[in-house]
This record gives C-alpha cells, structure tokens and sequence, in this order.
C-alpha cells in the first residue's frame, strides 16, 4: 500500500527533512520525491510505502498535517486507493 503526501507553501530551510523524519517516526518508507521551489514557493510530492506504517492511516495523515501546520505549510496525504478512485471517474 501507498500514499501520496503534497506539500505547498514558502520556501524554508528544512522542510524535506522535517516531512521525511515524520514518516520515519510513523515507519513510511519514502519511495520517491520531486520537489521545487517557485520564486519563494516549495512544492513537493512525495510517494511512501505504508505497508510497515506503525499506526492507523488517519492516525499517521494527522501527524504529517501536524508537522506541516507547525511550519506553515499546507500538507495533504492521500491513500494511493482514493487517489487512484478519483482519476478512474
């Protein structure tokens, strides 16, 4: 099972490591990233294996909206079956 985690917001030092400890703690293992920044703007996506997750989905999409909201990002994550319902329609 996968998930794919966004990231927006202003750039700073940091964020990758920040997002990428916090899937650690939760035993995600990141799979693959693209990142940019956009004049001031980062945006990154990030695709992890949560077969090995510690916790329940939710549980784990919380801690990573936390560690966003701690530095004003906006970060969504999404179960890869949702993702993959929402570009079969």
């Amino acid at each position: 099972m996968r998930a794919v985690i966004t990231v927006i917001g202003k750039d700073m030092v940091g964020i990758l490591a920040k997002v990428s400890g916090t899937c650690t703690e939760a035993n995600a293992n990141i799979i693959e990233v693209t990142q940019s920044v956009l004049q001031d703007m980062f945006a990154m996506i990030m695709l992890v294996d949560i077969s090995g997750l510690g916790m329940p989905f939710d549980q784990f999409a919380a801690k990573v909206g936390e560690t966003g909201r701690g530095m004003n990002l906006s970060i969504h994550v999404m179960h890869e079956d949702i993702f993959n319902s929402m570009h079969r329609i």
